[in-house]
């Protein structure tokens, strides 16, 4: 006997699945021999940043698309995002052979929306922020009549999404965690229900862990307050799970359905991304990551196997750099220091000789006579340096105290 879940029942899980595998493939699970090590349990990565369009908004898409009339796919549907949920419509209209219209936000990534127009999406650019952009998809449905297809806050977007569930539990049987992202709580949904109640058919029990940025935890004021509360969403480089309430129904079936949300911070999710990037081989977005970022620090009870889903790889070649250098200084193995120095020969050959001595690797070095407050006879030098740790990053801002500087650490 099946546990009772909130959300679809087991059987639509099942039906859903089977309309899904039309277009979506099932991502390798990988397993993590380098965070088993850490964790003491076997890890596995569900590797949805290599579904098609590169995230498993896909599956949602094309299961609520698919359930359209005859009459209503012939109106065409419409959309509003900045990335996955906008490639997924479009990739899931086209094989439909319905017209689809993507609202995306005037500054949103080069590579997302020619992603979205390469799949034959009309798009469309309104709205210098995603709230204006949904309402510029919400007057263009009133004005012809389009479906809107939601992120997340549908029955049939959830019971697409909890295909990767039932997935998850064919490739590790013997799973007992699975650690997820939460944005809106579509894949978190749908994950939670179709695992738990599958679960329950082989008679066992299993966890699931959600996952959400510091900087965008709805879900985790609203489980507090017992109902859906709305917060302010800080800038996060893990803006495919950035929203500011969770959706209606997601709410109940994540109340119901997660065991546990943490939150992780902004040089968390940069670390897990650099450890996916050094460690597994993957490319992954940073919203995508924060499922190891929990588990890297240590807020998921290493109770295995451990599952942790990937959930997109859609990251824009710059954000990457960035994320990678912040990455790298939340490791400590980057260092950036402002100096000042008198302006006379052998100076840099000065400080490039300390630096040597700890065997630190200069990458940039930055050389100014105009910044603000030097005198006429002083210079001021940024330089960054590879590092190998927090220790070794320490020791080469001690050593250059030691000499006489006054070194300032700069902001990774």
């Amino acid at each position: 006997m099946t546990e009772t879940i909130a959300g679809p029942s087991i059987e639509d899980f099942e039906r859903a699945r089977e309309i899904v595998s039309a277009v979506a493939r099932r991502t390798p699970m990988e397993s993590s021999r380098h965070l088993a090590g850490r964790l003491g349990v076997p890890v596995h990565l569900k590797c949805e940043n290599l579904q098609r369009t590169g995230s498993y908004k896909l599956r949602g898409a094309y299961h609520r698309i698919s359930a359209l009339t005859p009459e209503e796919r012939e109106r065409g549907v419409v959309a509003a995002s900045a990335g996955n949920h906008a490639q997924g419509v479009a990739y899931a209209a086209r094989e439909l052979g319905i017209r689809a219209t993507i609202f995306m936000p005037v500054g949103v990534a080069l590579p997302k929306l020619e992603a979205t127009k390469s799949y034959g999406a009309d798009v469309v650019l309104a709205g210098d922020s995603i709230g204006e952009t949904l309402q510029a998809a919400a007057d263009f449905a009133e004005q012809t009549g389009a479906v809107i297809i939601p992120p997340y806050d549908h029955i049939d977007v959830i019971a697409g999404q909890g295909s990767l569930g039932l997935e998850i539990l064919e490739q590790v049987p013997d799973a007992a965690t699975i650690v997820v992202a939460i944005g809106g709580g579509g894949l978190a949904a749908g994950i939670a229900s179709a695992a738990k109640q599958r679960a329950a058919q082989l008679g066992r029990s299993i966890r699931v862990v959600g996952v959400q940025a510091e900087n965008a935890a709805p879900y985790v004021a609203s489980l507090a307050a017992g109902e859906r509360r709305e917060v302010p969403v800080v800038p996060t480089i893990a803006d495919g799970i950035a929203v500011y309430r969770p959706g209606e129904l997601n709410f109940e079936i994540v109340r119901d359905a997660v065991d546990e949300i943490v939150t992780v911070s902004e040089d968390d999710i940069a670390r897990a991304l650099l450890v996916l990037l050094e460690r597994a081989k993957l490319v992954v977005e940073p919203a995508g990551a924060v499922s190891v970022a929990a588990l890297l620090t240590g807020k998921v009870p290493a109770d295995g196997p451990i599952v942790a889903v990937l959930s997109g790889g859609n990251i824009d070649p710059l954000l990457m750099q960035r994320v990678i250098s912040h990455g790298l200084a939340a490791s400590g193995r980057y260092l950036t220091v402002r100096l000042g120095l008198p302006d006379r020969p052998g100076q840099l050959v000065r400080v490039a000789g300390l630096l040597a001595d700890t065997h630190a690797n200069v990458v940039e070095v930055l050389h100014t006579r105009h910044g603000r407050g030097l005198q006429i006879s002083e210079v001021e030098i940024d330089i960054s340096v590879e590092t190998r740790g927090p220790e070794h990053r320490a020791e080469v801002v001690e050593v250059l105290r030691r000499a006489g500087y006054d070194p300032v650490v700069l902001d990774d």
